[in-house]
């Protein structure tokens, strides 16, 4: 039998992207971007979240926010996204705190005209080509459900 020694590591770690479709809302680039760089003005999600409870289950047990982070419960595992740098009007950078993979997470807002924006949700996570088969779709629909939730919003 052929012995492997442990310093050798058959785990190839994988860069997983996923975007979400681009999502237009009647809103200036500004007043978006304005909007979503505290996160204490999302506290109206908070209540949305409670009247979607029955369609999203027990998937997201608990939502919260402050000015730098969002912290959710997902089937019992807590989960914080914190922002690690604005680009004033164009995008949010996010990154995983204490998440199980290493994520990131950015939205990019565009303008189309002086009362409308185009965003853009990307997530970025670091798995193992096992578990890449595993998240794929999850993290799919997760990228595209955040952008329909954010172009829902008013701004």
């Amino acid at each position: 039998m052929l012995e492997v020694p442990e310093q050798f590591s058959f785990c190839i770690i994988y860069m997983a992207q996923f975007e979400s479709s681009v999502k237009y809302v009647p809103y200036s680039q500004e007043r978006v971007y304005g909007k979503l760089e505290d996160l204490n003005n999302l506290a109206s999600l908070k209540d949305r979240f409670e009247q979607m409870h029955e369609k999203v289950g027990d998937k997201i047990q608990d939502i919260s926010f402050d000015r730098d982070s969002l912290t959710l419960t997902a089937q019992g595992m807590n989960v914080t996204l914190r922002i690690i740098e604005r680009e004033p009007c164009k995008c949010i950078k996010f990154e995983g705190d204490k998440s199980p993979i290493p994520v990131n997470l950015w939205v990019q807002i565009l303008p189309v005209s002086d009362e409308q924006a185009k965003m853009k949700v990307t997530i970025r996570a670091e798995v193992n080509m096992f578990m890449k088969a595993m998240v794929t779709k999850p993290l799919q629909e997760g990228v595209e459900k955040i952008a329909d939730m954010l172009a829902m919003i008013s701004y």
